[in-house]
């Protein structure tokens, strides 16, 4: 790729606009109990918006196949098709369930990289995953056990392991993990949904989550690398097929699901970008507040390449927002 067509301005202050879009949208539907809807709104919302952004993306993880969805899918062209050649992954909303039943932490979020950065997980939706912050990277390994790790971590921050904090998928597939995390002395946080904002916690100067683990979405690890690529961070996954049929499609693929993969092999290089609106009141971001006459986001911004971290509140005033869109970002007057 020559230098003309490498990402070098900040595109991340362009998209940031596109994950407030899709808050905004997603934000009347929090509490309502419709998963379907609140997505829907979210996914038109950032669709429009992303198409206002100066490059030439395509989608490499997207609402994709898991989710048979028409818009934002895997291989879609985004952007204006001017500007850097670059590979793009977005989730409208990282947390539907949060958002539908009104718990925290849902977001929305997206992470742009250079064109072929991305890992393609082909149809493996999920993988085994371990996140931690600056203090701790080169300090884990995913083949050893749940006890080294978390020892190795708390060594790497100069804290007792007692203090420790694992945040982990409230699922039924992480009993044994969650069992080993505790008779290792350390604490537990369960979380329903979103692991990327558990990914970026793990990696915040000011989160009390230490690391993350378990099995989540291969799309949502891919995502959080980009973070942990702006943040200074480090993702170690595995590739998790559900099943035999799952496992062949992978290894037609020429993708091998034994492989322990390293944050430079789910992102190439060192110049991405990743901006999260949040929907819902979360560890990372406030949701969406709305007002009489309009609205407030708060959302997380970064770059790798200068490591700039930016906390972005802005106030949206809707009778604008509706003039220049053709998107319904509804009003009201609760504090998502």
């Amino acid at each position: 790729m020559s230098d003309a067509k490498r990402p070098d301005r900040n595109l991340a202050m362009e998209l940031v606009r596109v994950t407030e879009a899709a808050a905004l949208a997603a934000g009347r539907w929090v509490g309502r109990g419709d998963k379907n809807g609140g997505d829907g709104a979210a996914v038109d919302a950032m669709r429009e918006l992303i198409s206002t952004v100066e490059m030439a993306g395509v989608v490499v993880i997207g609402e994709g196949e898991k989710d048979e969805a028409p818009m934002l899918y895997n291989g879609e062209e985004v952007g204006t098709g001017t500007g850097p050649a670059v590979d793009v992954a977005v989730d409208p909303i990282d947390g539907t369930r949060l958002m539908a039943e009104g718990r925290p932490n849902s977001i929305a979020v997206i992470a742009v990289a250079e064109r072929g950065a991305m890992f393609d997980p082909s149809a493996v939706f999920y993988m085994r995953k371990i996140a931690v912050g600056p203090e701790a990277v080169g300090k884990i390994d995913l083949s050893k056990s749940t006890e080294w790790n978390i020892r190795s971590v708390a060594e790497a921050k100069n804290i007792d392991v007692g203090d420790m904090t694992v945040c982990v998928l409230d699922r039924p597939r992480h009993a044994e993990l969650i069992a080993e995390i505790r008779a290792a002395g350390a604490k537990v946080r369960l979380i329903m949904d979103g692991d990327v904002a558990g990914g970026v916690a793990a990696a915040s100067d000011d989160s009390s989550v230490d690391m993350l683990m378990g099995i989540g979405g291969t799309p949502e690890g891919i995502i959080t690398a980009c973070a942990m690529k702006c943040m200074g961070g480090e993702i170690q996954g595995q590739l998790w097929p559900q099943d035999d049929a799952e496992r062949q499609k992978a290894v037609d693929a020429g993708l091998d699901v034994d492989a322990i993969l390293g944050t430079d092999d789910l992102v190439k290089g060192d110049n991405c970008f990743f901006a999260a609106t949040g929907i819902t009141n979360g560890d990372m971001v406030r949701g969406v507040s709305y007002r009489p006459n309009g609205a407030i986001t708060r959302s997380l911004v970064m770059r790798s390449k200068s490591g700039t971290v930016r906390h972005v509140e802005a106030r949206h005033k809707m009778e604008k927002l509706r003039e220049f869109s053709a998107v319904d970002y509804g009003q009201g007057d609760t504090d998502a």
